[in-house]
C-alpha cells in the first residue's frame, strides 16, 4: 500500500514536471534572458557615450570692469607701432623689389660685365687715381648702352649678346647701375662735398678738454696731445696705471726710489685714449700705457697734431697726437 502511494506521488510529481517543462515555456523563457542580456549590453553601450557637455555659466560684469576692459584695449592699440609696422613694411616692399632686379641680370652676363671692367681697371695702371677710375667705368657704361643701341637698330649681333640679354643689360646699365656694380663686387662711392663752417665768435675762450681720474700736481706739468722724447726708464707695454696722474705719480715714486747710477724719471707718458696710441714703431699702444723716460734736456717728438707730410709717409697716423705727457719740474 505504501508503495503504491509512493509511486502515485512520484509519477504525479513527473506529471508535473512535464507540464511546466513544455516547448512553449521554454521558448518564453529563454526570449526573456535573451531580452534581459539585450537591456544589459545596451546599458552598458549607453554609458560608455560622450557625456554632453556642460553648459558654460554665464559670468556677467560690472559697469566698472566693462569700463576697465574697454580703457585696456584702447590703450593697447594706442601703444601699438602703427608708423614702425608700417615702415617695416615698406622696407619689406623694397627690399623684394631690389631683390627682383638683382635676379633679372643672369650670373653669365654679371660674368661677362665683370670681367670687361676688371679688364678696362687694370689697362688704367696702378698708378690711376679714383676720378680716373670712375670716369672710365662712366665712359664705359655710355659706350656699352650706345653699342646696344646701336645694335638693336641694325639688328646686329656684334655684341655677341641674345636680343633678351641685350635687353637685360641695357635696363640693368640705365635703371640698376649701382646694383649691378654691387653684385660684381664694384663698390664706387658717391662724392661727398664737405664744407668747413668756423661759426665760433671771436675771442670765443676754447673749451678746456677734461682729464679722466684725480687732478694732476702743479709739478707734473701735464700737456695734452704731446709726446716727450727721452730714454726709457720703464716700459710703458708693461706698466699700465689707471689716470695720469697715477703714471706722474709713477714717476715721481721711482725718481725718489732709484739707486745710486740708476736713470731718475723726469718725463712721463701717457695714452688716455681708449682707442689705444699711435706711434711710428711696430708695437700697438693701448690704452692706459705709462711710459717713465729720463733726459736731461727734454725734447718734443710730437705736439698738437702731426703733419700733413709725416701723415702722408704714415698713413696710419691721426690728425691729433693722442699722447699726454709733462716734464717734471724740479
Amino acid at each position: 500500500m505504501a508503495r503504491g502511494v509512493a509511486r502515485a506521488a512520484s509519477f504525479g510529481g513527473r506529471a508535473a514536471t512535464a507540464r511546466w517543462c513544455s516547448y512553449r515555456r521554454i521558448t518564453v523563457a529563454v526570449c526573456l534572458g535573451n531580452l534581459v542580456a539585450a537591456l544589459l549590453v545596451l546599458r552598458s553601450l549607453t554609458s560608455l557615450a560622450p557625456t554632453p557637455p556642460k553648459r558654460e555659466e554665464v559670468v556677467e560684469y560690472t559697469e566698472e570692469q566693462i569700463r576697465k576692459a574697454e580703457e585696456s584695449i584702447r590703450i593697447r592699440r594706442e601703444a601699438e607701432p602703427v608708423e614702425l609696422v608700417e615702415a617695416v613694411k615698406n622696407l619689406r616692399k623694397i627690399f623684394r623689389r631690389e631683390e627682383k632686379r638683382r635676379k633679372e641680370l643672369p650670373l653669365e652676363l654679371k660674368q661677362k660685365v665683370s670681367y670687361e671692367i676688371v679688364q678696362l681697371l687694370l689697362d688704367l695702371g696702378d698708378n690711376s687715381s679714383f676720378a680716373q677710375q670712375l670716369e672710365a667705368v662712366e665712359s664705359w657704361r655710355f659706350e656699352k648702352l650706345k653699342d646696344i643701341k646701336s645694335a638693336s637698330i641694325q639688328n646686329s649681333t656684334k655684341l655677341d649678346l641674345s636680343n633678351e640679354e641685350a635687353r637685360t643689360l641695357k635696363r640693368a646699365l640705365q635703371f640698376n647701375w649701382h646694383v649691378l656694380l654691387e653684385d660684381i663686387g664694384l663698390w664706387i662711392p658717391s662724392e661727398v662735398s664737405h664744407t668747413e663752417h668756423d661759426d665760433k665768435p671771436e675771442n670765443e675762450p676754447e673749451e678746456e678738454e677734461i682729464i679722466a681720474g684725480p687732478p694732476l700736481p702743479s709739478q707734473c706739468n701735464a700737456e695734452l696731445h704731446t709726446d716727450y722724447d727721452g730714454a726709457a726708464v720703464r716700459w710703458g707695454l708693461t706698466h699700465p696705471k689707471e689716470s695720469a696722474a697715477d703714471c706722474c705719480q709713477a714717476c715721481l715714486d721711482q725718481a725718489k726710489n732709484a739707486r745710486p747710477g740708476e736713470l731718475r724719471c723726469n718725463i712721463w707718458v701717457y695714452c688716455p685714449s681708449e682707442f689705444g696710441c699711435f706711434s711710428p714703431d711696430k708695437y700697438e699702444h693701448k690704452h692706459q700705457e705709462c711710459w717713465l723716460k729720463q733726459a736731461d734736456h727734454p725734447k718734443l717728438n710730437f705736439k698738437d697734431k702731426y703733419s700733413e707730410s709725416y701723415r702722408d709717409s704714415h698713413p696710419t697716423a691721426p690728425v691729433v697726437v693722442p699722447w699726454m705727457s709733462g716734464v717734471i719740474s724740479a
